[in-house]
């Protein structure tokens, strides 16, 4: 988070920055998060006793004239031709670019416009990386240009215990990028990590076929998780809809990985913030395994606690509810929205400053005058506080409902307790961050 306007080189060489001691009571900001969690829970238990979400079965449906140009060839290809120009425009940059983030855009694009932008694409949108993602457009490019394969060496199919977990390593790979790695503004780190990336993914979809690229491609399954909770979506039929978003994110895959996926984009985010304390840096500092091995082992203690704690809410569920054959999948989508509120409360305020100077470089703008922050420092934390507390009074719905449909009503709300507990521990982390 940058609330106000500071040296680019300082925002983006901890990958994304972040701010603490903002202006508001910690008293009030606790006070009425548990507040909001406890009448919620109440309130659900008494009005809410059977499942309401339908999944991918709901929605209004849109023109189909819209859907016709949504789904048109046209527009398809228009859009990989965007996502491969940006794709090629970057790697010029990076190429030619001075190593320098005051003076290239190219950091900023990464880890602003691509990492924090599209947050809020694939919210309004929709899953858009599937659409201008440049390396299914390579792949397919590769795969006319190359000799096709023989029978005997066809695409294999994706194993299905594979799921998202190649996700969730390319997603902590990424984090560890941006929060962990020496140089993560410098270009050559960048030019390094993205070719390196690329190569991987066109190597594996030549394996698995383009169907690697849902799962396997860290920033599509990203995109596709964030759209979940977009009023834009896909019936089973697919028809293009208008959907209440709790729709949308009930019909969140239980697949392999999903857990450590949600899980990697909320400890990422914690450590972000926990990362500018200054007994955290002086730990780092005065470490003797060095920056880069603490600062990599703290990202993965942030990862595993955020793990450990979900664990042991699905097992005390469990217990009180009786067996179940996907406990841990079966409330995984109920931490999206936790993670949505927490990528809000850190990033927004980077993205509306941060995103316009990067602009402002890429379009070779010359005394471009200095980007302002849209909110005061109040409005700024009072923001923070809303988005965290509303993903995780979102996440209360969305597991109680889950709960209702799963267990008979005499367990239900009792199994519901430590979701509760889970997320009045995540709610206090949260906001201890924001606040500090």
């Amino acid at each position: 988070m940058v609330p106000y306007p500071a040296e680019p080189l300082t925002a983006l060489a901890h990958g994304i920055g972040s701010q603490h001691d903002l202006p508001i009571s910690p008293f009030y900001a606790f006070a009425g998060a548990f507040t909001a969690l406890f009448v919620s829970f109440l309130a659900l238990g008494l009005l809410w006793s059977t499942s309401r979400f339908r999944g991918d079965r709901s929605g209004i449906a849109l023109p189909a004239a819209l859907q016709r140009a949504a789904d048109n060839p046209a527009t398809r290809t228009g859009l990989r031709g965007l996502g491969l120009a940006a794709a090629l425009l970057l790697l010029l940059y990076l190429l030619l670019g001075p190593d320098d983030p005051a003076r290239n855009p190219a950091p900023g694009a990464v880890y602003v416009l691509f990492w924090v932008g599209l947050v809020p694409a694939s919210l309004l949108l929709g899953p858009v990386w599937g659409l201008l993602n440049p390396l299914r457009t390579l792949h397919r490019l590769l795969a006319r240009v190359l000799p096709r394969r023989s029978p005997q060496r066809a695409h294999r199919p994706l194993p299905a215990r594979l799921g998202q977990w190649p996700a969730a390593a390319g997603l902590f790979a990424f984090t560890w990028l941006e929060l962990a790695a020496p140089d993560p503004a410098s270009t050559t780190t960048l030019l390094i990590a993205l070719v390196t990336y690329a190569t991987v993914q066109l190597l594996l979809a030549a394996r698995f076929g383009e169907s690697w690229f849902a799962d396997g491609d860290a920033f599509e399954a990203y995109s596709a998780l964030l759209a979940r909770l977009a009023p834009l979506g896909r019936r089973s039929d697919g028809r293009l809809v208008l959907r209440n978003p709790f729709h949308g994110l009930d019909a969140t895959p239980e697949r392999p990985g999903l857990v450590a996926t949600v899980c990697v984009l909320l400890g990422s985010t914690a450590y972000d913030g926990f990362s500018d304390n200054p007994s955290w840096i002086n730990a780092i500092q005065t470490s003797p395994l060095g920056r880069t091995p603490t600062a990599t082992l703290g990202l993965l203690g942030s990862v595993a606690l955020v793990a450990a704690l979900y664990c042991l809410c699905a097992a005390a569920t469990r217990l009180v509810c009786g067996p179940h054959p996907g406990p841990l999948t079966a409330f995984a989508h109920s931490l999206v929205p936790i993670a949505l509120g927490y990528l809000i409360a850190h990033y927004f305020s980077l993205l509306v400053v941060e995103g316009p100077r990067t602009v402002s470089m890429a379009l070779g703008t010359d005394n471009a005058p200095e980007p302002v922050p849209p909110l005061g420092p109040g409005a700024l934390a009072a923001l923070q506080v809303i988005a965290v507390v509303t993903g995780h009074v979102l996440g209360v719905i969305a597991a109680h409902d889950r709960s209702v449909r799963l267990f008979p009503p005499a367990r239900a709300v009792a199994g519901q307790l430590p979701l509760l507990a889970l997320m009045i521990t995540y709610t206090i982390g949260g906001l201890s961050l924001l606040l500090n």
